[in-house]
């Protein structure tokens, strides 16, 4: 550990991550695991964003909007996995204090990106299902492109702000990271300096960035369901709902573990329950939301099929 002097102090220029568990025999179990999980991950969002540019049927704003989730799936996967699986195959768990502060501005926009995306995907099952007449008019590809690009650069700028504040903290030890990545709250606790900018902002950007996207995503979803509720037809209100069950299921899983981590109480003993549900929404997630979209969504299905008959033709040519 490289270390600073600085009259009586010292200051941190590296912090260890203690990762998911102590029990070194347990290190080559978790790094095939991790490996395989990584793996399956960017091949099905891959797939995903593929099939989306070469198909010409999912060139709507409901399929643009899942490109994007299945992008911002490899990216979080990578921001958090590739470091996992060097230090669980090393044995060495340091990183440095910059690479902190990358991954820590990267995880965080990733976060800031989903939400929102979250939300405009939400709002585009609300015009379709409860606005179907209007749908066409105001959820087009400029629009759907707009709500894009201000959701990527919106979170990409207010981390920005994050970060740099971070960056200004001194940490005068210890300086190990109770967690798998650098995440918000545990490094914050490493600080010995004033923190009350820094938690003002981070609750300002907290409602901005999870509060404010969760209330629109509800909102949207409680006209849907209320609006599904009044179909008389009982074949109609399951066509209706499988346009948008898949999406809530990802929806549910991504803000239920959310919520949990990080309205846990900060105390020693749920430590390692905060790290087990993490791993939920920074791993699992990314994993599962390309099996959800992909065995949930007959369009998905059908855009496979055709895919995959042009290849096995091409190939046979």
């Amino acid at each position: 550990m490289q270390n600073k002097e600085k009259g009586n102090e010292t200051t941190i220029l590296e912090f260890i991550l203690m990762g998911l568990a102590n029990n070194s025999d347990l290190q080559p179990l978790l790094f095939l695991f991790f490996l395989m999980v990584y793996l399956v991950t960017m091949t099905g969002n891959i797939l995903i964003i593929l099939l989306v540019v070469a198909d010409h049927h999912l060139h709507t704003p409901m399929y643009f909007f899942l490109g994007n989730l299945s992008c911002l799936e490899i990216c979080y996967s990578t921001v958090i996995l590739p470091k996992m699986l060097v230090n669980l195959f090393s044995g060495q768990r340091s990183i440095s204090l910059s690479g902190c502060m990358v991954q820590l501005y990267l995880f965080g926009s990733c976060v800031g990106i989903e939400t929102y995306l979250l939300a405009a995907m939400s709002y585009d099952r609300f015009l379709a299902i409860c606005r179907p007449l209007h749908y066409s008019s105001i959820m087009n590809t400029k629009f759907g492109f707009q709500l894009i690009t201000g959701v990527w650069t919106g979170s990409l700028l207010a981390n920005c702000i994050t970060v740099s504040l971070m960056a200004r903290l001194t940490f005068c030890g210890p300086n190990i990271i109770n967690h798998y990545f650098c995440d918000l709250l545990p490094i914050k606790d490493l600080s010995c300096s004033d923190l009350s900018l820094i938690e003002l902002v981070t609750t300002l950007l907290t409602f901005i960035f999870t509060v404010t996207p969760f209330l629109l995503t509800l909102t949207s979803y409680i006209f849907i369901i209320t609006t599904i509720l009044k179909i008389t037809s009982a074949t109609g209100r399951q066509k209706a709902f499988s346009t948008c069950s898949s999406h809530l299921m990802i929806v549910c899983l991504f803000y239920g573990t959310l919520i949990i981590v990080y309205m846990l109480p900060d105390a020693p003993t749920l430590k390692d329950l905060n790290k087990v549900f993490s791993i939920f929404y920074t791993v699992l997630t990314p994993l599962i939301n390309p099996l959800i979209y992909s065995l949930r969504n007959q369009e998905v299905q059908k855009a496979l099929k055709r895919v995959g008959c042009k290849v096995i033709q091409y190939g046979r040519m």
